[in-house]
């Protein structure tokens, strides 16, 4: 039914672009004939609604229903961006814009100031994670959602905004001059060890391939060797960022990405342009199922070239290439134009948005559709699933009770308390939860609600439903009752059988209060799994060797 409506809507949704362009066309071209006749039927459709309809209309809304129902039919990546959102956009795809320089969001009902960015106003001022917003300037935003606070701290460069917070028990305010700000796209990088660098990678922004070059150079200089390059949950970015982010490993020349689509204007390929800062230091790549796009290319295109060794999990997927198109009035659509190709000449998109199954859901590429490819070495690839790793390293699970802990905002309020009675901390490798700060921690937690259900709790739920439908409830009842007398769950228990888990949360929440971003990357390194996988083995050159060859089948 909602397929059907959406594609009812999708009829008359093309926007006005133009009421009038009607039969001219027919003879010429028949697609054109329909373009034009649709629009014509959705102008008048517009008109009409607007004169009889029982209520009063709001064209502006129905139409950008209308409009982005029609684009979810093509693929989430093709949207309409109205006027009064390009200043978002454009944020989104250079990572600028005029500001204070800090993530705000909702905990515990309310708005708060997430991670002040260094060297910004924000942080500069004195605003702290934790501070609840009152005011800006003289609106009263308690009430607000964060969307609407977020575009009342932005604005020109050099304008003043006084923002009004609450700290613990004290209301603050304070005078900001707004900057021009800059995302940075490296949070962190530095030593694992002696001879292992690392560099985080978030986003691939404006400059991401010289942050990334000038956090190389100075990890060479510290004494690196071998380089752990983080791409986990970085959603990509900017296309060339990631071919001057390839070129740092790459000879000079080498294709990284081709581009091809419907149009001849699109189809395009880029090369490495500059000379690599090192084409042999040993290259670990982590990934995970976050990481797309430019992520993707730069994991893909080290992987053919077997210029690096991929760890963690496969990828999003996303090979689809967008173009922004001006429309009238300050409009604009991102449209998808054509799919990414990686040196071995395959694809990683792995959703195909043109085949669709009986209820309108996009497909995967199906097993028997994907085709093989090789890595330079012989290596054999696969289009059509993302990027593979080399290593695979399965997906932490953390318990119930740390969930309940995180999400209802209990590890976030008991730190702000922490942070309020304490001016340092040691740096965050060094810091630690120790067993008397633990038990403070759950000390503080009596009387807080952070119930949970287990795992197993929920499977036994499940059954009960699945035998009160299928009618063996009563026959069973008694089992059912033992069992979930056997299995509920002990929080005072949970507390302590999980207590190394609870303590790198509260370590983790702890450390961005004094040290941010940069921080808390800082304070994983030496509990990462991935990481871990990583260390071991750069520092097996015979195993890193291994891994980059093709598996010679035994006879």
């Amino acid at each position: 039914m909602m397929r059907k409506r959406n594609s009812i809507i999708a009829i008359f949704l093309v926007l006005i672009i133009g009421g009038g362009m009607l039969v001219s066309f027919k003879g010429k071209n028949d697609k054109l004939f329909l373009i034009a006749k649709n629009l014509d039927i959705f102008a008048s459709l517009i008109r009409e609604l607007d004169s009889f309809y029982v209520d009063e209309i709001n064209p502006d809304e129905l139409v950008t229903v209308g409009i982005n129902a029609m684009l979810e039919e093509l693929d989430p990546y093709t949207t309409y961006i109205p006027e009064e959102e390009s200043e978002d956009f454009r944020t989104m795809t250079t990572g600028e814009y005029g500001g204070i320089g800090a993530m705000i969001g909702n905990r515990t009902g309310k708005n708060m100031i997430l991670m002040p960015y260094e060297g910004f106003p924000a942080e500069s001022s004195g605003l702290r994670i934790g501070d609840e917003l009152l005011k800006v300037d003289t609106v009263d935003v308690v009430e607000l959602v964060t969307s609407d606070i977020s575009e009342m701290l932005k604005g020109p460069a050099n304008t003043p905004v006084e923002v009004v917070v609450k700290r613990n028990q004290d209301t603050l305010s304070f005078a900001i001059t707004r900057k021009k700000i800059v995302i940075n796209n490296v949070p962190f990088y530095g030593m694992v060890n002696d001879n292992i660098g690392y560099i985080k990678l978030t986003d691939f922004t404006t400059n991401a391939g010289d942050d990334v070059r000038k956090a190389l150079v100075e990890l060479k200089s510290r004494g690196a060797e071998r380089l752990i390059l983080d791409l986990r949950d970085n959603p990509g970015g900017i296309l060339k960022e990631a071919v001057d982010i390839v070129s740092l490993f790459v000879p000079k020349g080498k294709e990284v990405v081709s581009t091809i689509g419907k149009l001849e204007n699109v189809n395009a390929e880029y090369k490495t342009t500059r000379s690599p800062v090192d084409k042999r230091m040993p290259l670990a790549v982590l990934i995970n199922e976050r990481s797309a796009s430019a992520s993707e290319i730069v994991s893909g295109a080290l992987q053919d070239y077997d210029r690096a060794v991929l760890v963690g999990r496969k990828t999003f997927g996303k090979g689809l290439v967008q173009s922004t198109i001006p429309l009238s009035y300050n409009s604009q659509v991102k449209v998808t134009t054509a799919k990414y190709y990686i040196p071995s000449g395959r694809c990683i998109q792995e959703i195909d948005y043109s085949k669709r199954d009986g209820d309108g859901r996009a497909t995967t590429v199906a097993d028997s559709l994907r085709r093989e490819f090789k890595t330079k070495n012989g290596r054999t690839v696969w289009d059509g699933e993302g990027i593979m790793p080399d290593k695979e390293v399965e997906a932490r699970k953390y318990a119930p009770i740390t969930y309940s802990l995180v999400a209802r905002s209990l590890v976030f309020e008991y730190v702000n308390e922490f942070y309020y009675d304490h001016d340092s901390i040691v740096s965050p490798r060094s810091f630690e939860v120790d067993d008397e700060l633990y038990g403070e921690f759950v000390n503080w937690l009596e009387g807080k609600e952070y119930d949970y259900v287990t795992r197993v709790e929920k499977t036994i739920e499940d059954l009960e439903e699945y035998a009160k439908e299928e009618k063996y409830f009563e026959e069973i009842q008694s089992e059912i009752d033992s069992l979930k007398k056997s299995v509920s769950h002990n929080k005072e228990q949970d507390l302590v059988t999980f207590k190394d888990e609870i303590k790198e949360a509260l370590k983790d929440e702890i450390v961005s209060r004094y040290y941010y971003e940069g921080g808390v990357v800082e304070a994983s390194l030496d509990n990462d799994l991935e990481i871990a996988q990583a260390v071991e083995l750069l520092s097996n050159e015979g195993g890193y060797e291994e891994l980059l060859q093709p598996v010679v089948a035994k006879k």
